[in-house]
């Protein structure tokens, strides 16, 4: 009997343990914190980590969960880091954190995609008579405001000894602004990749001018916000790991990248592949070049008063790396 009573004790000491436990560990996992991402349908790399699970699971033994979230362009994505609704940002054309840094966010470049230039371009429809940059004059370009191709607009309108008050400019996000260029509601569209290589084959449009022609050399950035920055740089660094490693195994296999990617942006995979031979998908830490390129943007969007304030880029959080 006393036996019995000593291994009822063993049993009820067990169960208490194993109660502890299951309390702990669901105690860890409800606190466990959360790294709020923000994308677009052009921010390749990050789609594909989602997709294959990568950061969940690389990031689980820091105790670090993911949370995605999906943006229509590069200027909300970042309105939402300014407004601490997300702690990171895939890759966002030179201007759009320009736009951020005039509402005073704290963010902080983490690093670049190396330049692709020709993965912007000026479209016109294939039977436009449109045939010169300086034949614009008088049209509608349509273009989304503080993305990388405003930028490849304004300096292809001084390609042509053109200025704003030439043309007429109407503010689309690429959906609806697709649909007005495939209408005639404009005449030319200002746009990235892969919506670029979408309309290039799936409506025949013709290229008028793209970075190489306009001297623009189009870098991505990710941003971070800078608490989240300076809280956390075990995470940024397997995140930039990450975003490498991926970056390289696209420029290896485009063709197995796209047919993974473009069914996820809802994308034929030939203008998916076709988007992946221009981009570079290089992931490195900001050089002195790629500053003084953001200075360069930001003074002309300033000129155009088209940022309503000077930036200064130096006063930026520049990412170094883990310390």
């Amino acid at each position: 009997m006393k036996q019995d009573r000593s291994v009822h004790g063993i049993y009820r000491w067990l169960f208490a343990l194993g109660s502890a436990l299951c309390l702990l560990s669901f105690s860890l996992c409800s606190h466990a914190e959360v790294l709020r991402i923000g994308y677009q349908k052009s921010s390749t790399l990050m789609i594909i980590l989602k997709s294959q699970g990568t950061l969940e699971k690389q990031l689980a033994p820091l105790g670090i969960q993911v949370q995605w979230n999906e943006f229509s362009s590069g200027q909300p994505l970042l309105e939402a880091l300014n407004a601490g609704s997300i702690d990171l940002s895939a890759d966002v054309a030179g201007p759009v954190p320009l736009f951020a840094q005039a509402a005073r966010a704290q963010l902080t470049y983490l690093a670049q995609e190396t330049p692709s230039p020709t993965a912007q371009a000026i479209v016109v429809p294939k039977n436009s008579t449109i045939k010169t940059l300086a034949e614009l004059k008088g049209k509608t370009i349509g273009v989304a405001k503080a993305s990388g191709a405003h930028y490849l607009h304004l300096q292809t309108l001084k390609q042509a000894g053109l200025q704003i008050k030439d043309v007429r400019i109407a503010y689309l996000q690429p959906a609806d602004a697709r649909g007005a260029f495939e209408q005639g509601a404009i005449n030319a569209w200002a746009i990235w990749d892969p919506f670029l290589s979408a309309v290039l084959k799936q409506s025949e449009a013709r290229i008028l001018s793209d970075g190489d022609t306009a001297g623009v050399s189009y870098r991505r950035f990710y941003l971070v916000s800078t608490p989240y920055a300076r809280r956390n740089p075990r995470v940024l660094q397997t995140v930039l790991a990450a975003l490498g490693k991926t970056g390289d195994w696209v420029k290896k296999y485009p063709q197995q990248a796209a047919v993974l990617y473009a069914p996820l942006i809802g994308l034929d995979t030939a203008s998916v592949s076709s988007a992946n031979r221009r981009r570079s998908y290089k992931v490195i830490l900001l050089d002195q070049a790629a500053l003084n390129e953001q200075q360069t943007i930001a003074d002309v969007f300033y000129n155009e008063k088209l940022l309503p304030q000077k930036v200064d880029v130096r006063r930026c959080d520049i990412w170094k790396g883990q310390h």
